[in-house]
């Protein structure tokens, strides 16, 4: 699973509507998977999973305007909830789902409280006991692959991925997703400069490596240029789970994502979750099920749905027993099926995904007993001998290569980046050992770049969302980035205006300039 958000954080404004991407991602998924997990291990389940956080999301569980805001957010929502109790008490299935609304949220509670307000600390615990393995990723979701002309951009996201990792977490990661597993030749080198050992790849990059993979997708790959290990995803399992069509998500009994009650009820009762502006937004509370695909809705019925999860477990399983059935004749280690999806997928956009992956892990000894969990780090420490090839160049987005990103609507920020790039390294070449508050505006400089250069701007801008935001965010980053550089070609630091970029954008703040230096960042 690969758990990312943007990061989003705006103290200047009281609410803002895109930080709700966060809160409602940490009660749908990151809370729901950290108590999932929770309990394979307190009911002693065989379970392996590889879990990769990104630096901003890292960023945003750590931080203390934040997590306060969610708080702030629980509360409104057991209040909420606590009026849905009473203005659906005449109705027996509405009640039902307010109750279990409202249960939900006190599990929530429960578990925030438990971890003293730190998810991040909670799946350090579990990953602790080695059943879990975390990854990183880099340093804000940057694509790799459309920052390469920048000098020194692309090691810069690596190494500031691997240092927010060590910091956050406590110790080195091994293992990398890459952002979009977007990559290129020679990518894996600077992995390996970083010490990390293994990577996700997209199918494609894999079966069109060089030489040909004599297991295809069924086992990963060593890098030509750096053995580093290159695991494919297996796109059967990810059909299964993630396709429009033929996808799990689409059941008709499962819980409709876009019918709320904030749209569907008085706009004055709602008028705790009213955006400044007055525009209405998603409280989380959602009564219908999917029924079909006109507008028509029906009522939820939980229990309905949370065995049909257990089917489709089941059903995923079995699935996984035709397939393997196929790969007897394949030479070299047991065969391996990645199966990889964003960490959001479970719970916030498929309500009963949480269910699913819990089923899915306790049912496995018993419907497909010929099979073993395992995660990318235990595989290679058991079957260390693979193949060496070089990954083809590839990303799992639409197309399978780089246009997504790099398209119509969003081919404007690569110059941009590109010349920040070169300017960030010249800056860290002129000035080697900065002090005082002109280390200050460099290190603020690296911060603005890098979120500048965070992929989730350009994909939003090519999936015509909030375009307007995205757009605002990059060309925001990029100025505070032109405008701290100029004080440093002066060296005349405005610490006014550097004291008020720091307090806004405050990701990663032991990071170091120094990573755009020539002299350690090669590419």
């Amino acid at each position: 699973l690969h758990a990312h958000l943007p990061f989003v954080r705006h103290p200047e404004h009281e609410r803002f509507l895109e930080e709700d991407w966060l809160y409602e991602a940490m009660l749908e998924t990151y809370i729901p998977l950290l108590g999932t997990i929770s309990g394979w291990e307190a009911d002693g389940v065989g379970y392996y999973l590889a879990l990769s956080i990104s630096p901003p999301l890292m960023s945003m569980l750590a931080d203390d305007l934040l997590t306060s805001r969610f708080e702030r957010h629980l509360t409104q929502l057991t209040r909420l909830c606590d009026s849905e109790l009473r203005r659906t008490k005449g109705d027996e299935r509405l009640h039902g789902l307010a109750t279990q609304y409202r249960a939900d949220v006190e599990g929530a509670w429960e578990t925030w409280r438990a971890h003293g307000g730190r998810l991040l600390r909670g799946f350090a615990e579990l990953a602790e006991r080695g059943r879990l393995e975390l990854m990183t990723c880099a340093a804000t979701h940057g694509y790799l692959p459309l920052l390469r002309p920048g000098p020194g951009a692309v090691g810069a996201q690596i190494a500031a991925g691997v240092s927010c990792f060590e910091e956050q977490v406590g110790w080195s990661p091994r293992g990398i997703w890459l952002p979009e597993c977007a990559y290129y030749p020679g990518l894996d080198e600077l992995l390996a400069e970083h010490g990390l050992h293994h990577f996700v790849l997209d199918a494609h990059g894999v079966l069109l490596a060089r030489p040909m993979p004599r297991a295809g997708v069924w086992a990963p790959i060593l890098c030509a240029g750096s053995l580093v290990a290159a695991f494919g995803r297996d796109l059967q399992t990810a059909r299964q789970v993630w396709s429009r069509d033929e996808g799990y998500p689409g059941d008709p009994v499962y819980r409709e994502f876009y019918r709320d009650i904030g749209y569907d009820l008085d706009i004055g009762y709602v008028g705790p979750w009213v955006q400044p502006d007055g525009a209405r937004k998603s409280t989380g509370i959602k009564y219908h099920r999917i029924t079909g695909p006109g507008p028509q809705k029906e009522i939820y019925d939980r229990a309905v749905a949370r065995e049909r999860a257990r089917e489709h477990a089941v059903h995923f399983l079995r699935a996984r027993r035709r397939q393997v059935a196929t790969m007897a004749d394949l030479p070299g280690s047991p065969p391996v099926i990645l199966s990889a999806y964003d960490a959001e997928l479970f719970g916030h956009w498929w309500h009963e995904g949480p269910w699913w992956l819990d089923s899915l892990v306790r049912l496995l000894p018993r419907e497909a007993p010929e099979l073993a969990l395992t995660s990318t780090e235990e595989y290679l420490n058991r079957y260390p001998s693979q193949q060496v090839a070089t990954p083809a160049e590839s990303s799992w987005g639409d197309g399978g290569y780089h246009q997504f990103w790099c398209s119509d609507s969003n081919a404007w920020i690569y110059p941009r980046l590109h010349l920040a790039a070169e300017r960030m390294t010249d800056l860290a070449r002129v000035h080697p050992q900065a002090r005082g508050a002109l280390r200050r505006a460099l290190d603020q400089a690296a911060r603005e770049l890098l979120l500048a250069q965070s992929s989730d701007w350009a994909f939003i801008m090519q999936t015509h969302t909030v375009v307007e935001y995205a757009r605002r965010r990059t060309s925001d980053h990029l100025r505070r980035f032109f405008q701290l550089s100029q004080m440093c070609l002066a060296e005349d630091v405005d610490e006014r205006a550097l004291a008020e970029m720091e307090g806004r954008d405050n990701i990663f703040p032991h990071l170091d300039y120094r990573i755009y230096s020539p002299r350690k960042i090669s590419q």
